[in-house]
């Protein structure tokens, strides 16, 4: 299959399960958007898992074909999950807790 073809196909799905933004931006999701929300939902359950996340980052950042971190925190959208997750684990560093 060719990028194409998978693009197409991707915005058939699209438009028949109704997904499209409501945020006002003039561009509908794309197929690459799944790799943000893949490593978004990565991170967020790793923080749920209680994971060391400094070493699992340089894997996702693997995974993904990035040559280091930097490449990878583009995809990395703060979410209000994400927030909440990593604002726990902080302040149960901060306050002497368990740590990484």
């Amino acid at each position: 299959m060719t990028r194409g073809t998978v693009e197409r196909a991707f915005r058939k799905l699209c438009v028949a399960a109704e997904v499209k933004r409501t945020d006002g931006t003039g561009y509908e999701p794309r197929l690459h958007d799944l790799r943000h929300a893949m490593a978004t939902h990565c991170l967020v359950s790793w923080y749920r898992q209680g994971r060391e996340i400094q070493s699992r980052l340089s894997q996702l950042s693997a995974y993904l074909g990035h040559l280091d971190l930097a490449g990878t925190q583009k995809y990395l959208t703060m979410t209000p999950e994400l927030r909440e997750q990593a604002s726990a684990r902080f302040a149960r560093y901060a306050l002497g807790g368990a740590h990484e």
